[in-house]
């Protein structure tokens, strides 16, 4: 049973992925245009995503540099 229960993106990234492949329900009522989707998408990839994987997880940081 469990397997058919959905599950939701498990980060950020994986969020970004599931919007990207539907979003059709924010482009019903002239919400949103595909254009405002596509930027919002990247620049989030960009500036969150991306930047948080050019760095080390403060645990990481803890694990490694902090002897």
């Amino acid at each position: 049973e469990l397997a058919k229960v959905p599950t939701t993106p498990a980060d950020l990234s994986a969020a970004l992925d599931a919007l990207e492949q539907d979003h059709e329900y924010l482009l019903k009522g002239d919400v949103f245009t595909p254009d405002v989707i596509e930027t919002w998408i990247n620049y989030k990839r960009e500036k969150e995503v991306d930047a948080l994987r050019r760095r080390p997880h403060p645990y990481e940081f803890m694990l490694y540099y902090d002897i």
